[in-house]
């Protein structure tokens, strides 16, 4: 079982930036391919970024391309996200995931492990 707990959302005005951090804990970080998503109100979650086991390649969803870069830390078990330029339509839950299978890095269904999310506020 792996423990996800992110950290490092709040709120912030267009143009701002915020790095989040997602801490893991129970198996070996380094197996696991790690994501982002992120959710907004009444809409489904969707794919932000990834990141393979060794930390490269990256893959990023168009809407935050350029603006977002997604890393880890395997040393500290960590995974970040750091965001600038922020709009307002990056508001959501953010959600980090792992997985240690193969395929699609930018399903959620394929991801069997969650943190509870951190909430980004983005003001205009």
């Amino acid at each position: 079982q792996v423990q996800l707990v992110e950290s490092g959302g709040g709120l912030v005005q267009a143009g701002g930036s915020l790095r989040l951090s997602c801490a893991t804990s129970g198996r070996t970080f380094s197996m696991y391919a790690m994501g982002w998503f992120r959710q907004a109100p009444g809409k489904e979650r969707n794919f932000v970024a990834t990141i393979t086991r060794g930390g490269g390649p990256t893959y990023y969803a168009d809407s935050v391309k350029g603006r977002f870069t997604i890393s880890r830390d395997n040393a500290k078990n960590t995974v970040y996200l750091q965001m600038n330029s922020l709009k307002p339509e990056d508001t959501a839950v953010y959600y980090c995931a792992a997985r240690s299978s193969s395929g699609n890095l930018r399903i959620a269904d394929e991801y069997p492990y969650w943190g509870q999310g951190t909430q980004v506020t983005v003001s205009s």
